[in-house]
């Protein structure tokens, strides 16, 4: 587990999971256990988490919420039940951690001269280049 989502990890408390059978590898297991795992955490009733958080959450997870506002996530990479819980739990934290970081506002810059300069001259090489594939029509010149 990632060092970041150690403060997060209090949320797992409030996850809840059910299994299922998953498909993919796993031979004659995929028709007998449950492997697949799932994920629920309902944001608005989250006790760990501020207005604001919750906020965030919704507008930034709001493709990945159901209509009760829970956040759902899916695992059936594995053959396992505990490596697919494992898996939903860091994705879980994963999705929480990127929703709640702050978006750095883009500072606009404006071209230096060097740059500008550069690209007058890429231009105007084109510019040469293309004049040079002209034919000259009798008369024209």
């Amino acid at each position: 587990m990632k060092p970041e989502f150690q403060k997060l990890k209090p949320l797992l408390s409030e996850c809840r999971y059910q299994f299922a059978r998953s498909g993919g590898k796993g031979g004659q297991n995929v028709n007998k256990l449950n492997t697949k795992a799932e994920l629920y955490f309902n944001v608005a009733k989250s006790f760990l988490l501020d207005d604001d958080q919750k906020n965030l959450l919704h507008r930034r997870l709001q493709n990945k919420l159901n209509k009760e506002g829970e956040l759902i996530i899916v695992s059936q990479k594995f053959r396992t039940q505990q490596e697919n819980k494992k898996d939903t739990q860091e994705k879980f934290l994963s999705a929480i951690h990127n929703a709640l970081q702050q978006i750095k506002k883009r500072v606009a810059t404006k071209a230096t001269t060097g740059s500008k300069e550069k690209r007058m001259s890429s231009k105007k090489i084109l510019s040469d280049k293309k004049q040079l594939r002209r034919t000259v029509k009798p008369g024209e010149e």
